[in-house]
């Protein structure tokens, strides 16, 4: 007699990046983490292997891509590989924040396009599907040979600013002018606020650093939602606040979804002038980098119902009323 349709079987699997993150997930889809047991050889290799059998499952690994990044990075690609090399039916990455997403495209001769390696490296270790949280652009989903889930922390962010700014007359503000597709998306959920950005100038030579600035749009007496899809070093948005207070703006509100926050970024927020800087927990933003102006907000919901659409072959698009 033939058996039936196997059942199908999802496990969740977090490195050690941003552990927190990965137990909220499951907290949210009712499934316990599948112990492993992962450390540092003394020169430096990671070893990983998971303490039950993972034959045929539906695997779902998560990573939080913070510094140091190539550490995390590694790890993930050889948790990929162990899950191929025990049988795993299907491996789902999930990046939160895609590494090295910055480098998608060559600004000089003899540069890199590292975010294209990355994705190649995942494909080889074995990963048949990508998800990650607002890709630095969204070319980077071509870059993988299979299905890539593109999520937006937009919905998330505006929700935020919209129940506590209701009353004012709100001005979207993109730091720079190739963001203004995504103001306009902001603009429109917010009900039809206008938008503005900033024209800037920089120097190939100097990275991090903006050479000069002016406001094109109204932010006179309004609030500025400065809209991001990452703050590093937080030296452009520190500038971009105090551009938009020297124009005139009543208050700013700096809304991002990756807190990276390198070096001095937590001092330049908390010192910027900005009422409130509003992150996603894409990555982890340990209790020293917090301000009394930091709102984080959970991204752990919505990485738990993507992954319950893509195990139950449900749509990912439909989360986004049809507009991821």
């Amino acid at each position: 007699m033939m058996a039936g349709t196997p059942k199908k079987n999802l496990m969740l699997f977090g490195g050690r990046a941003y552990p927190e993150l990965t137990e909220e997930v499951a907290k949210h889809l009712n499934v316990t983490v599948t112990p492993q047991s992962a450390y540092d050889f003394a020169n430096g290799e990671i070893f990983v292997r998971f303490e039950e059998s993972v034959r045929g499952c539906d695997a779902f690994v998560i990573q939080s891509h913070t510094a140091p990044i190539n550490q995390w990075l590694m790890e993930q690609l050889i948790m990929v590989d162990a899950l191929k090399r025990a049988s795993a039916k299907r491996i789902t990455v999930i990046m939160p924040y895609y590494p090295y997403g910055r480098q998608d495209k060559k600004h000089r001769g003899r540069e890199p396009i590292s975010a294209r390696l990355v994705a190649d490296l995942f494909k080889t270790a074995g990963a048949d599907r990508l998800v990650s949280v607002d890709l630095h652009t969204a070319q980077i989903q071509g870059f993988f040979d299979g299905p890539v889930d593109h999520l937006w922390a937009m919905p998330l962010l505006a929700d935020h600013i919209r129940d506590k700014y209701a009353d004012r007359d709100i001005t979207v503000v993109s730091p720079d002018s190739g963001r203004t597709k995504l103001a306009e998306k902001w603009a429109d959920t917010l009900g039809g606020a206008p938008i503005a950005f900033i024209h800037k100038t920089r120097d190939p030579l100097r990275p991090n650093e903006v050479v000069s600035n002016r406001v094109v749009g109204n932010v006179k007496d309004r609030l500025c939602i400065v809209i991001d899809d990452m703050v590093d070093t937080g030296g452009t948005i520190a500038g971009a606040v105090k551009q938009l207070l020297d124009e005139g703006a009543s208050d700013v509100v700096i809304a991002a979804t990756h807190g990276i926050l390198s070096g001095p970024a937590t001092e330049r927020l908390e010192n910027s002038g900005a009422r409130e800087v509003v992150f996603t927990d894409t990555l982890p933003i340990p209790s020293e980098k917090r301000s009394p102006k930091m709102t984080v907000l959970s991204i752990a919901p919505l990485l738990a119902r993507v992954i319950q659409e893509v195990f139950e072959d449900g749509s990912v698009t439909s989360l986004f009323d049809g507009n991821a």
